[in-house]
């Protein structure tokens, strides 16, 4: 199925509805079905556009989900090919509105805005000409639940009966229709980004059984803060307002006997009261969660579910996340999907009072499917490994936009992003998801929580409690220059020139007199280490960081005055920063008196070499210190105890840069190998830490795809027409193909040392020597 891109005449008479006087209410889900005529022999196309979030089916049988997401006030519109017959089909397009603020969709009145043509005929449509949608008001999910994650909006809990899916399955079905409102069609944007792999997957092993019980909750009862602290800033249903808390449920289910398997998952399968089975999708992907059963008795189903196991078991709870199905089935056959995608490799499924038998079970991606079109295969196979990880970690985070993890939050945040693109172009050989991400930015109207000129940390999302990164942004800037030479995307780059001045005259106003930026408001954040204790004052490596923000927008938009600031703040923060041996990563007041504070970590030295205020020639002792010394594989305690060690993001990923940078490619190669294949050992996906504290599918990791195709075959990537080669690491051979443009991009290595490269047509090729 094909995206129509274009938007103009997009709806030739469709109008937005909603269930009458309901547009505002929380987590509310609506149905809206016709029943359409046969086929006259021409293509039937569905265009649709909603807030929050839509699912279509016809005749049952999946469509499509969507839409890819805008910014406030403007709606993406996806098109869908609906094959018809000979014979009437059903089409059903299921909705929810969730008007609470998160970091993932915008608190907006709900709405669904549908067409359906066929050639010059419009056969079906919202408040329009041809056949009207019906509005339903669907009983199957419930709606006064816990929010699934801060980020996030609503958990997912079912309650099912016979006949309950009828409206949106059977034809001739007797439903109960309630009268709509009607609105005037939202500004609308193209979808402009692929559509999604939903292409459906089965678990591999069946990993553990056991029994459990209920008995009386313990007696005190964990409450996250999606509970603790709702209110204007945090909106969600009040715990005395739930129609279940299935967060406090099941800390009154105890495991009573568990038992490791490994065996093929088969089905079906039978639970009785008070037993479970958890099963493994052999690797962490990120898709809708879909289920068949059958149940002779009234039933609750929990299934739970997570990226990985901990002491042999699923956590719902590991990432503060609700990460629970809660299913009360009464005695029928039902088939059921999630509404809303998750991130897991095991699911565990859990019967405590009833019994069930799962028929079939599956997880229907929801990743971008363009990923696919690069191929990578070494001559070690832990590259291969590593290299798949960074693939499947891309594919749900390059979906609409580009995102740092497809489980807890799902939000697009600069820094994350900017090595996400790069990742995402050399993989895809396209820009268009991070095209839609910047045009997200470029559109996003002023925030009246934030301060004038301020950008949000991440968007599209709401921010009602005023939080604010204000160094975040500046990574922003650094990757609009990196996207116009990817994309030669001129009129974005431009559009975002009034945002840009905006976020520069916000940061005259933090000026201290030495032209250094000193207590910014917001959350000041370097990086998840020790360097984010040492932000008060004059943080050093966000004036670093700002001085490379301000070079590379004096190069867009042609501003000398920005570029003369930048040297100007590099020259003040390497005088005051430098103690003759590491960079500094603070100064702070004393009786008005700026005094360097004697506090260092190691992404501040990654930041001075980053953002030029040290080389390798002028500063070779401390280069020498950060290669040989420093790095994730460092004892902290014994070696340089005094400089704090780095985290992931972005610490890590500045020192293999470095190091690809500065001819050290095999060491870079050798680093990863120790720090990234433990992960794709466990999850085949790269995690937001080192540990398995949080996200194990973060979108930025997924750039060291770009270091392997730079150190094994000596890729650079594509910018513009030409693609740069360097000397690659000796003592591999294998294969490369790059999607390019309509062509592909191959390289090959031979056991005898030799390099052979096959350009498309139209590629430039660029040697540089070692």
């Amino acid at each position: 199925m094909e995206a129509d891109l274009s938007t103009e005449g997009a709806f030739r008479s469709a109008r937005p509805i909603w269930p009458a006087g309901r547009a505002r209410e929380m987590n509310r889900y609506a149905g809206f079905r016709v029943v359409l005529p046969p086929s006259a022999g021409e293509s039937a196309m569905l265009r649709v556009t909603a807030s929050s979030v839509y699912r279509v089916t016809l005749d049952g049988a999946f469509v499509g989900h969507g839409p890819a997401r805008g910014p406030h006030g403007r709606f993406r519109v996806d098109a869908w090919a609906l094959p018809l017959g000979d014979r009437p089909a059903l089409l059903a397009i299921e909705a929810v509105g969730y008007n609470v603020n998160s970091y993932y969709l915008l608190d907006q009145p709900a709405f669904v805005l549908a067409e359906v043509t066929e050639g010059a005929r419009v056969l079906a449509s919202t408040a329009g000409e041809g056949v009207r949608f019906d509005a339903v008001l669907p009983a199957d999910h419930v709606q006064r639940v816990e929010r699934y994650s801060v980020a996030r909006t609503f958990a997912e809990a079912f309650r099912l009966w016979p006949g309950v899916h009828a409206w949106r399955t059977d034809l001739d079905a007797d439903v109960e229709t309630v009268p709509c409102d009607v609105g005037a069609v939202p500004p609308l944007l193209p979808r402009a980004v692929p559509i999604p792999d939903v292409s459906l997957r089965v678990p591999d092993r069946l990993v553990g059984a056991g029994r459990l019980e209920r008995g009386a909750p313990p007696a005190e009862l964990y409450r996250d803060w999606m509970l603790t602290e709702l209110g204007p800033t945090l909106k969600g249903y009040r715990e005395a307002e739930l129609e279940v808390a299935t967060s406090l449920d099941w800390q009154a289910v105890r495991t009573v006997e568990q038992v490791p398997l490994d065996r093929p998952a088969a089905f079906p399968l039978d639970l009785p009261a008070g037993h479970f089975r958890t099963v493994d999708f052999g690797r962490n992907r990120t898709g809708f969660i879909g289920l068949r059963l059958r149940c002779d008795t009234p039933t609750r189903l929990y299934a739970l579910f997570d990226e990985i196991l901990t002491d042999g078991d699923v956590d719902p709870r590991r990432l503060r996340t609700v990460s629970i199905l809660d299913l009360d089935l009464a005695p029928g056959a039902y088939t059921v999907e999630t509404f809303e995608p998750y991130g897991l490799r095991y699911l565990k499924l859990a019967v405590v009072e009833g019994a069930c038998r799962v028929e079939a079970f599956h997880q229907r991606l929801y990743e971008n499917p363009d990923v696919s079109d690069a191929a990578f295969a070494c001559s070690d196979r832990r590259l291969d490994a590593l290299f798949e990880a960074a693939r499947a970690t891309l594919a749900p985070n390059a979906l609409d936009l580009l995102t740092d993890c497809p489980s807890r939050e799902r939000a697009g945040w600069p820094c994350d992003s900017l090595f996400t693109a790069r990742a995402a172009h050399l993989l895809t050989g396209r820009t268009d998801v991070e095209r839609a991400f910047l045009e997200n930015y470029a559109l996003a109207p002023p925030l009246p929580e934030l301060p004038e000129g301020m950008l949000p940390m991440n968007y599209p999302a709401d921010h009602p409690n005023g939080l604010f990164i204000p160094n975040w942004p500046l990574w922003l800037v650094l990757q609009l220059e990196e996207y116009l030479g990817r994309s030669g995307d001129r009129p974005l780059i431009d559009a975002f020139e009034e945002k840009v001045r905006g976020l520069f005259h916000y940061f005259d106003g933090c000026r201290n007199a030495d032209g250094l930026l000193e207590d910014l408001d917001g959350w000041v954040f370097v990086e998840w280490s020790a360097a984010n204790r040492f932000t008060a004052g004059v943080n050093y490596p966000t004036n670093m960081l700002w001085a490379a923000a301000l070079d590379a927008a004096g190069r867009l938009y042609g501003d000398g005055a920005w570029r003369r600031q930048a040297e100007h703040v590099r020259a003040a923060v390497a005088a005051q920063s430098f103690d003759g041996r590491f960079f500094r990563d603070q100064a702070v007041r004393e009786s008005g008196r700026l005094v360097p504070a004697p506090h260092r970590t190691e992404v501040a030295q990654y930041y001075a070499f980053t953002f030029g205020l040290a080389t390798p020639e002028t500063h070779g002792a401390l280069w020498e210190t950060l290669r040989r010394d420093l790095g994730p594989r460092r004892d902290a305690a014994t070696t340089y105890p005094e400089v704090a060690p780095a985290a992931m993001l972005n610490g890590t990923f500045l020192r293999l840069e470095l190091l690809l940078r500065t001819g050290h490619a095999a060491q870079a190669l050798d680093e990863a190998v120790a720090y990234f294949l433990p992960m794709a050992e466990a999850t085949g996906t790269l995690w937001e830490h080192h540990a398995p504290s949080a996200s194990c599918c973060h979108g930025f990791a997924s750039w060291l795809a770009v270091l392997l195709c730079r150190a094994v075959f000596g890729v650079e990537g594509v910018v513009e027409d030409t693609v740069r080669l360097v000397p690659p690491v000796e003592g591999y051979t294998g294969r490369l193909a790059l999607p390019v443009g309509s062509g592909r991009f191959e390289v090959t290595r031979a056991a005898d040392g030799s390099r052979a490269v096959r350009p498309p047509p139209g590629l430039r090729v660029v040697e540089a020597p070692a």
